[in-house]
């Protein structure tokens, strides 16, 4: 499986990246899917619904469907988070993942930079790191694009992974 990552600190615009890139290259005939990291608890689940008074009960896996999603709940209850490898095999084949945060893991990765953030980048320091995204010129060693540049980004990921 094609795999390419979107990276960066937070506020850098890297939801807004991904979302653009999914539309580009999905508007391309190619077939996306996404894994998204938050280092935040989160739920997609509500207090009352059907699908939540089963976890509430102790379900460690909850399949929510209908004939427009399907949503797969499982609970972790105190195991440790699984690795984005381990992840990656849950998902059906598409011509391409990609990927939102997991800095730290080994796949290539645009980061995507905001001036006014203040962080530095990580890309001098991170050779997974291809190409950098930013609203302001850079100097660097490998690509920088304008971070609004979508087509671009997009042309620069797909030649990367062989699409």
């Amino acid at each position: 499986m094609r795999i390419y990552g979107v990276t960066g600190w937070k506020n850098a615009g890297k939801t807004g990246l991904m979302e653009r890139l999914v539309t580009e290259i999905t508007g391309r005939g190619f077939t996306v899917s996404t894994v998204k990291h938050a280092h935040h608890t989160f739920d997609v689940d509500h207090p009352g619904k059907d699908s939540h008074r089963h976890r509430v009960a102790g379900a460690s896996e909850v399949i929510l469907s209908s004939r427009n999603r399907v949503a797969h709940m499982t609970e972790l209850r105190g195991d440790a988070e699984p690795q984005l490898s381990d992840l990656l095999l849950r998902l059906a084949p598409v011509d391409l993942v990609l990927i939102e945060g997991y800095k730290r893991d080994n796949h290539p990765k645009v980061e995507a930079h905001r001036a006014e953030t203040g962080n530095d980048l990580i890309a001098p320091g991170d050779p997974t790191i291809r190409a950098v995204a930013s609203d302001v010129p850079l100097e660097l060693d490998r690509p920088v694009f304008d971070l609004n540049d979508t087509k671009g980004i997009a042309d620069f990921v797909l030649s990367e992974v062989g699409l």
